[in-house]
């Protein structure tokens, strides 16, 4: 067999592969070409469309209508919430634009018919029934801001609907608001100002803390958090930041050092919070994070409410673990009246303002049109946050394999750990067809989205996988490992490797020095194959518990055991190992998440060394 490598920095590198005499050799990805149908017939109609054509000899091209209209006529665009006058200008320029604010819903589902996109902040609700109502002809819905919560994502999917937002003009208005209730908070501004329009004047009550010299932990080092980052080091603070993307190098510039969690948790004098809301940072401040702060510590949130456990901050502000916090954004918008946060007296809170700026909302509205117009004309917008269509054909045929590819790439950086960030990424695809046989760019995309989305608001897909990994310094390569014997099936097997970091879990680690899994498709089903340097077979479904210890009799038995008294129900399991009464990898498949304490008494049996469970 021969090994062939790749960069896949871009969808163009795609379209090369290195055959095995090192002769570089074009492929044949899907084409994008923009057909107007006046060249098709004569009518008085016309549409803009997209074919997308196919190297595979037995798939047939796919036909994509993007826009129609007459051939007079522009498109519509129906902006049903308030967005700046330089987008609609904008907008105005290419389309007929429909500013009609406050639809009901079923007001909206009788316009959608006659527009071709759809422009929302995140006040109204872009349901399935609003895409079954514009009965084919809404090609576009372009959300002003970030968020997509409001976005029926599958059904737009479905319907051949692009979704695109605009993520970026509001960055340093967000930023800035993260600095301003910094400063409120640290001084009582809030707290001073309700009292001398109250009639009193309590210099000694309001004594405040001094920013200059402390520690802030910035966790979340994406756009916001370095901008506010960069803001604090010129208020004279020494700022950390938490986020295991964020390249070193780039840290370093902005003078901020990268720690673990738990250090930025121990150490920070103030915390500023700007990660997305996904399973894995919802309430991820609580009880038991709080309990590893240091006393006194003051927390800011402009990122989303539901990242903190409201509750569970009330306990540490009235048990002093907590000074101060400062919170833009809640669990539930807008808060209950009487809710024991918003009125605790040392909590300093506003109403959801972080991107509330002249310029920001400006900036909103033209990154929205632009993306919405360069939609309408056909182009694939770098904001697109769903997939765009895909060959059923190719689909059917790769559908196991897009599993195991993206599984392979949430199981490879959950075991990550420290601050180095994750940089470089290798896929090695093992296959007996040959590279122009095999269009790896989904699998790519999927690879990616299993790296990025778990601690990411962004959605990633075949349209925007490339730019996403780009936007966040992620370098992924890729291999071909030419196999001899039959290419019935595309793949023998996907390979994902991380370099440059450490792991929490030692056995990761591959002979070369980087975190290494394997997995294979068998009867249709994923399964991890490979950790580290250690086989093992379990299926990817419902999460896994990695074990290293040594090779006894009785292990398999005492660690079901210990499952089984906890009720956890195991679906697999499987040991590698090196050779017999020598070190060995036990994988095991669960149905539910154990409790902390189950796996405690997992990581207590003597024979096992390390341990570390893996969420899917």
């Amino acid at each position: 067999m021969a090994a062939t490598t790749t960069p896949a920095t871009s969808a163009a590198a795609a379209a090369t592969t290195l055959r095995s005499n090192n002769t570089l050799r074009p492929t044949k990805p899907s084409s994008l070409s923009l057909v107007s149908s006046s060249k098709l017939s004569s009518s008085s109609s016309s549409a803009f469309s997209v074919t997308l054509r196919s190297s595979h000899p037995r798939l047939k091209p796919r036909f994509v209508v993007l826009a129609s209209s007459s051939l007079d006529a522009k498109p519509t665009v129906l902006v049903a919430e308030k967005l700046g006058q330089a987008g609609l200008d904008l907008l105005k320029d290419f389309a007929n634009v429909d500013c009609s604010y406050n639809l009901s819903p079923e007001e909206l589902c009788t316009k959608i018919s006659l527009c071709d996109a759809l422009i929302v902040r995140s006040g109204t609700k872009v349901t399935r029934e609003v895409f079954e109502s514009s009965a084919g002809r809404l090609k576009v819905v372009g959300r002003a801001g970030v968020g997509i919560d409001n976005v029926d994502l599958a059904a737009a999917t479905e319907h051949g609907c692009l979704v695109v937002n605009a993520p970026t003009a509001n960055t340093v208005a967000a930023a800035e608001h993260g600095i301003a209730l910094l400063a409120a908070m640290a001084r009582n501004v809030a707290q001073a100002d309700a009292s001398v329009k109250a009639g009193k004047w309590q210099r000694n009550k309001y004594v405040g803390v001094s920013l200059v010299g402390k520690t802030l932990a910035v966790m979340g080092f994406g756009k916001v958090g370095s901008e506010v980052a960069r803001r604090a080091k010129g208020l004279g603070m020494h700022v950390i930041a938490h986020d295991p993307y964020a390249p070193a190098d780039r840290a370093r510039a902005v003078g901020v050092d990268l720690v673990s969690f738990e250090e930025a948790l121990a150490t920070a004098d103030f915390i500023s919070l700007h990660m997305p809301l996904t399973p894995a940072t919802n309430k991820m401040l609580n009880d038991e994070t709080f309990a590893k702060m240091k006393k006194g510590v003051r927390i800011v949130n402009v990122a989303r409410g539901g990242v903190i456990d409201e509750d569970a901050l009330v306990r540490a502000l009235d048990a002093g673990i907590v000074a101060q916090a400062a919170l833009d954004v809640f669990t539930k918008e807008p808060p209950a009246p009487d809710s024991k946060l918003v009125q605790h007296e040392r909590v300093t809170v506003t109403p959801h303002l972080g991107a509330s700026t002249m310029e920001a909302q400006e900036g909103v509205a033209i990154e929205i049109a632009e993306a919405v117009v360069g939609a309408l004309k056909g182009e694939l917008a770098s904001t697109a946050v769903n997939a765009p269509m895909v060959p059923a054909e190719v689909l059917a045929e790769l559908k196991p394999f897009v599993e195991l590819a993206e599984k392979l790439g949430r199981l490879a950086v959950q075991l990550v750990t420290g601050g180095s960030g994750v940089k470089d990424v290798k896929v090695t695809y093992a296959s007996a067809r040959a590279p122009d046989d095999l269009d790896t760019r989904v699998l790519r995309a999927m690879i990616t989205k299993g790296l990025i989305e778990p601690i990411s608001s962004v959605f990633v897909n075949l349209v925007n996988a490339d730019f996403t990994a780009k936007q966040r310094g992620l370098r992924i390569s890729e291999e071909r490992v030419i196999l001899d014997g039959s290419p019935e099936s595309p793949l023998e097997f996907i390979q994902v490797q991380i370099a440059n970091v450490e792991s929490k879990f030692a056995s990761a680690i591959s002979e070369t020095g980087e975190i290494k899994v394997e997995g294979r498709v068998k009867d249709g089903i994923p399964h991890l194959t490979k950790v580290g340097s250690f086989e093992v077979d379990v299926s990817l479904e419902g999460s896994i518990i990695l074990c290293r210890q040594v090779d006894q009799p009785g292990m398999i038995g005492t660690v079901g055991s210990i499952l089984g008294q906890e009720n956890v129900n195991v679906s697999f399991m499987s040991v590698g190992r090196i050779a017999p009464r020598k070190q060995a990898v036990m994988a095991i498949g669960v149905d539910d998440q154990p409790r902390k304490e189950t796996l405690k008494k997992i990581g207590e049996i003597p024979a096992i060394e390390e341990f570390v469970f893996l969420k899917l």
